[in-house]
């Protein structure tokens, strides 16, 4: 299991814009990940006093309030091969849970994702989707455009579509060619790079098992929020000399009262860049999804 990027792997990153598929855990290993994962939905269900719906927590900001979201994306597995096509100064943005439930019909439209963060058009950034069950054409694998990321950030149109998991249901407002699309199949413990203004999108999951992933969305230092008056990132490998985030260390606990409180900061201060431009309320990063 070597996660350290050859040559030709870090070559073809920057001319596809993708990677896949890396082995970064074994598969028992991802397994125990999933089992921890969903103990904890069945643990904080329905009935639980936290502030909002605990898949709020999970899918947005996870690392802010969650033990189990800095341990990953703090992996030095995975950051072996973040450092391969962004350096060796690492920041984590954000970290996401992505699920789809068997047999459900939601989806993810094409899109890409730099457009609604506020960070510009950068190249110092990437997302690591690493799959805890797998992730295939049936259960709705992400796929991609190879090569789209060299392209500017296009216009997106707001669907706000029940069955979108995307906060604004938004998707390329260009017509992209389905036959041009790549399916990046995952197993358990294998993990996917991609640069932030690939074309992307994933299906529905009409398999009879759950699609779960967790997307960690990394940064060099040099990178700045362009758009909202603050944010925040967590350092996770190298050195932090322009601090342009305000620093972010991970909760003592789960959900620990202080957590909780800057997880509510944050959304306040992230919004006027993930909101910019919608066309109505996003109500996902308010109230319950």
């Amino acid at each position: 299991m070597v996660t350290t990027l050859s040559a030709e792997q870090i070559a073809r990153y920057k001319r596809d814009g993708y990677l896949s598929p890396l082995r970064i855990m074994s598969n028992d290993e991802a397994t125990r990940r999933r089992r921890r994962f969903e103990a904890l939905e069945a643990s904080l269900g329905e009935g639980n006093d936290l502030p909002r719906p605990l898949r709020q927590y999970l899918r947005i900001n996870a690392h802010v309030v969650l033990g189990m979201a800095v341990e990953l994306a703090r992996d030095p597995r995975i950051l072996d091969a973040i450092e391969g096509v962004i350096g060796p100064n690492i920041l984590v943005w954000g970290c996401e849970f992505f699920v789809k439930e068997a047999n459900t019909p939601n989806v993810v439209s094409w899109h890409q994702d730099l457009t609604y963060w506020g960070l510009g058009e950068t190249d110092h950034e990437v997302t690591a989707w690493l799959a805890l069950s797998p992730a295939t054409s049936e259960s709705g694998c992400m796929r991609f455009v190879a090569g789209s990321h060299q392209s500017r950030i296009v216009r997106h149109n707001d669907t706000f579509a029940d069955d979108n998991l995307l906060s604004r249901g938004q998707e390329i407002a260009v017509d992209v060619d389905e036959a041009d699309a790549v399916h990046a199949a995952l197993q358990p413990g294998e993990m996917s790079l991609h640069h932030g203004r690939m074309f992307h999108a994933s299906g529905p999951n009409v398999s009879d098992d759950r699609r779960i992933g967790v997307a960690v969305r990394y940064l060099t230092t040099e990178v700045k929020q362009q758009v909202a008056a603050r944010d925040y990132a967590m350092h996770v490998r190298g050195v932090d000399r322009e601090r342009n985030f305000i620093g972010l260390a991970g909760p003592a606990r789960d959900f620990e009262p202080s957590a909780l409180a800057l997880y509510e900061q944050i959304l306040k201060d992230q919004s006027a860049a993930l909101s910019e431009g919608a066309e109505q309320n996003l109500e996902f990063y308010e109230v319950e999804a």
